[in-house]
């Protein structure tokens, strides 16, 4: 349990800070590269890692390897999504939209893996999309129709479901292997797809400047840290339960927006942000 408590801490603060980084490279680089350096790191100390670590990763049938391709597939679109919609939208508000991932996890856990959510976890899984809505008030569109007509809204919506979708994929590539097999995959996935990316959309590589190398640094391990914890939470708990939880990052996003991005309707969004928490709550009952 205690391993658990301190995966969720890990996870809820790594994946606001990624984020932030993210939003701020992407204002002098694309973000297909970002995503290829990030992975390129990771998948660098991952192969340093297999020279001291006794993988048998060759002995997985073919379907093993088609959920591996699947994953990464779905989580690298899904990152570059994310990365599009943060560079023209505010964090603050993008962050808790990623509360719907609930709602994606729930079906796709359902159709494949089998898992049924009780009745409070639903209420607890409606009470964090109810918070975000109000958070959708602090924008000009409010909750409405041409609210989802925003770039930044479509992206990160488009992002949300792919991630959402790769995160029942995930599971199942963990309950086949190991939490630690799957984050090593999970890196040369991420990693051989941002290449493909990078061809299919024919952008060239770009040196980064000293500071954006640190940048990417920091985005490398803050992932690192996001997905092995994500792992981890994955092997003890539901998928739709354990995204439902993963929310309330939100709050560390919104404080973030504020202070970094200077944007607005900070307590509006700390009220949408509690809300969630409530739900939050009800789930861990």
């Amino acid at each position: 349990m205690l391993t658990t408590i301190c995966a969720l801490i890990f996870r809820i603060f790594s994946n606001p800070i990624a984020n932030m980084l993210q939003k701020s490279l992407s204002e002098r680089h694309s973000a297909v590269l970002i995503n290829l350096y990030s992975y390129g790191l990771l998948s660098l100390v991952c192969a340093g890692s297999l020279c001291f670590a006794d993988y048998n990763l060759i002995s997985y049938g073919l379907d093993f390897w088609g959920y591996v391709l699947v994953a990464g597939f779905l989580c690298t679109l899904g990152t570059v999504c994310l990365i599009k919609a943060l560079q023209c939208g505010e964090l603050s508000v993008l962050g808790p939209i990623n509360s719907y991932k609930c709602l994606v996890g729930l079906l796709f856990g359902f159709v494949i893996l089998g898992e049924v959510p009780n009745a409070i976890s639903i209420i607890g899984v409606l009470l964090i999309i109810c918070g975000s809505w109000f958070i959708f008030d602090t924008v000009q569109e409010g909750f409405s129709f041409k609210l989802f007509k925003r770039k930044d809204i479509i992206l990160r919506f488009c992002a949300l479901f792919l991630t959402g979708a790769e995160a029942a994929v995930l599971k199942k590539i963990i309950l086949m292997s190991s939490p630690e097999e799957s984050f090593i995959l999970w890196c040369f996935s991420g990693f051989v797809f941002s290449a493909l990316l990078m061809i299919l959309f024919k952008k060239k590589i770009q040196p980064f400047f000293k500071k954006d190398l640190f940048a990417i640094l920091i985005i490398a391990i803050c992932l690192g840290l996001m997905q092995y914890s994500t792992n981890l939470v994955f092997k003890r708990l539901d998928v739709g339960l354990s995204l439902a939880l993963f929310q309330l990052s939100s709050i560390v996003a919104i404080v973030f927006g504020y202070k970094v991005f200077k944007e607005s309707n900070i307590v509006k969004k700390l009220i949408g942000a509690i809300i969630m928490i409530v739900g939050s709550c009800l789930i861990l009952l």
